[in-house]
């Protein structure tokens, strides 16, 4: 087996496993590098591990639910003491879970949840505080002002879409006129076209709240398509394009995770579990609203 793991193609880090008594091998099975969210997520966890004295070994699921199962297969049969996932999917990381708590080692996920199985603990951002902070930010932005508020909401059912707009409308209750709030899908193309449609249907409008930055910059589009000026726009996850288009004056803010600090959380959770603390089942990240 061990000569089958120096073909999969991974990363194993041996971080200071002499230093101290109670270093433990902990196992981190990541949905993709090709992201730079979960690259600066496994660098998170590469660095806190480092600072603790742990082992880890990082494998890359590149977004295939198959290769996924694989890794955790291969990570248990050569045994590690606790298992991080970040998944490639919410229902599809099931079976890996559940074979995990075959073999009795506890699993911690990042960012994404699992709908089945036993988890320890979920570790995410808190897309509810999010939403809050991008509320409160228009809110105060037009005080004084009118307050015409446009919604796009990302996928209907799904956790980011329902916590973000949770959030929001409690943020923007006797504050902001939600005028209309459709779903886009977290799409920029879907952004562009239901602002479109929503531009030419209604009068004023004093700012635009998205679910994600795709459809905030979608938004953008047709708000300049449109003529319209001093149109606010806020998106969320701070992508590179919103970042640029925030310090470029285009979009008002964009609310930031830290995907770092979720990759430490997770190596500090299997720390206590490692020495049989008890930690809560559900340990959010803070975010951070990005302005000019």
């Amino acid at each position: 087996m061990k000569n089958r793991l120096k073909h999969l193609g991974f990363m194993s880090l041996v971080l200071g496993m002499t230093t101290i008594a109670e270093a433990a091998r902990i196992g981190f099975v990541v949905s993709t590098q090709d992201n730079p969210f979960f690259v600066t997520l496994k660098e998170g966890a590469v660095s806190k591990a480092a600072e603790m004295g742990h082992e880890i070994v990082i494998l890359d699921s590149q977004n295939d639910p198959s290769k996924e199962l694989s890794n955790v297969e291969d990570l248990l049969v050569n045994k590690i003491d606790v298992l991080l996932i970040n998944p490639t999917d919410s229902d599809a990381v099931i079976a890996s879970v559940k074979a995990a708590n075959r073999f009795k080692v506890p699993v911690v996920t990042l960012d994404r949840s699992s709908n089945g199985g036993k988890v320890i603990s979920h570790i995410a951002s808190d897309n509810v505080a999010g939403g809050e902070l991008a509320g409160n930010f228009i809110a105060k932005s037009l005080e004084g002002k009118s307050n015409r508020v446009i919604e796009l909401e990302g996928i209907p059912g799904t956790t980011a879409a329902r916590d973000r707009g949770e959030g929001f409308n409690s943020a923007a209750a006797g504050k902001l006129d939600i005028v209309s709030r459709q779903a886009a899908d977290f799409d920029r193309t879907k952004g562009l076209n239901v602002t479109e449609n929503i531009l030419g249907g209604i009068g004023d409008v004093d700012a635009v709240f998205a679910h994600n930055d795709e459809m905030a910059l979608g938004a953008l589009r047709a708000i300049e398509a449109s003529g319209r000026k001093n149109i606010l726009i806020v998106g969320f996850d701070a992508t590179e394009d919103a970042v640029n288009a925030v310090k470029g004056g285009k979009l008002a803010a964009t609310v930031a995770q830290k995907p770092d600090a979720i990759g430490a959380e997770g190596v500090l959770a299997a720390d206590k579990i490692i020495k049989k603390e008890s930690i809560p089942e559900f340990i959010p990240v803070a975010l951070e609203l990005i302005t000019q």
